[in-house]
């Protein structure tokens, strides 16, 4: 009975404290239409100060629609994300420069090759502060001439919000190969390179929720030792054996050296017997494009980052099964975060990993 007793109370006091946290913090809710929905909540998904995200319908007529009336294009539906954020870490001024740089607000009814009014991007605002906030960042985007069409994104008042499938829901982790076909496939990517260049998001924890730009080669040259320079901008390669992490068996990720990202993690790694890093397959798929080179008779596929473009390393089909794949990559490319440091850095999301 005592340890009955006990245990109640304990409970209690853990949901009086969780209570008090709750009611301490205030958050608040955002909703944005950006074309496909997968695409967006990949994109809020990364930011500091994002507390969760749905992907859903609004907009519309239509009450309880589903996912099959919605791309009919009868509902007057959008596919939107309905996003709770912490002010206090991200401002709604910064969430509403996210959705600009994510989408194409020069298109009616249209996002890449999706076509019809569920396809169209759209703020919806929940205050008038917002609704003033929103039309001044579309009046400075349109001003500063990065587009020669007209901004015809519209900003309207939030109506009833409707949760999509669940299996919507985070398709991007679900469905990963099917989402970076799509992605891929659309032209999303290929245009947003082309309008802001090297600005990306990134998970570096000094600008995360914030833009990245790749910093000059200049400032790289100040900032990186010379054997990181000349791995990640010259495409050199380091002397096997005698590089850093190598033999590094602890538990942690590896992040680009330049920009942050997540790329791979100890639980992949494995000693292949070259004297480099070698890893099963990447932490996050997203975050490396490979790119197919060298002589004939001597043909290798390269590993880079996505955000930083750099150089780090190759992958080799005589890897262990099941994929059979070996990411030999440079140390002077990475930088290692143990896992005791993780949420310290911003990748607290990537503790789960490590939990036994």
């Amino acid at each position: 009975m005592t340890k009955r007793i006990i245990i109640g109370l304990f409970t209690g006091l853990a949901m009086l404290i969780q209570s008090d946290l709750s009611a301490g913090t205030k958050l608040e809710k955002a909703t944005f239409a950006g074309g496909c929905f997968w695409c967006t909540q990949y994109s809020f998904d990364k930011v500091k100060g994002v507390v969760s995200t749905t992907v859903g319908y609004t907009g519309g007529h239509k009450e309880n629609p589903t996912y099959e009336e919605v791309s009919r294009g009868s509902t007057g539906h959008a596919e939107a994300i309905e996003i709770l954020y912490d002010p206090s870490v991200v401002s709604y001024s910064e969430l509403i420069d996210i959705f600009w740089r994510n989408v194409d607000p020069t298109t009616t009814n249209r996002q890449f090759f999706d076509s019809g009014t569920q396809y169209r991007t759209a703020i919806f605002y929940y205050t008038e502060e917002q609704k003033r906030l929103a039309k001044t960042s579309k009046e400075k985007l349109q001003k500063s001439g990065r587009y020669n069409k007209p901004i015809v994104t519209e900003i309207t008042k939030a109506s009833k919000f409707y949760k999509a499938e669940e299996y919507h829901q985070k398709y991007y982790k679900k469905n990963a190969s099917k989402y970076e076909s799509y992605k891929n496939n659309s032209g999303r990517e290929q245009f947003l390179k082309k309008i802001w260049g090297d600005l990306r998001l990134t998970k570096n924890p000094d600008n995360a929720g914030k833009e990245f730009k790749k910093p000059s080669r200049e400032e790289l040259k100040k900032r990186l030792t010379p054997i990181q320079y000349k791995v990640t901008q010259e495409e050199g390669t380091e002397q096997a054996f005698d590089n850093e992490y190598w033999d590094n068996k602890r538990d942690g990720i590896y992040v680009d050296i330049v920009s942050g990202e997540p790329i791979f993690s100890s639980i992949d790694k494995y000693d292949s017997g070259t004297g480099w890093p070698s890893f099963k397959k990447p932490l996050e798929p997203k975050n490396i494009m490979e790119k197919e080179g060298g002589k004939l008779f001597m043909k290798r596929v390269e590993v880079r980052s996505k955000q930083a473009d750099s150089h780090l390393g190759h992958v080799f089909p005589d890897g262990p099964a099941p994929i059979g794949l070996r990411y030999c990559i440079n140390s002077a490319a990475l930088r290692f975060i143990p896992k005791e440091n993780l949420e310290k850095e911003g990748y607290a999301e990537y503790l789960k990993l490590f939990k036994k």
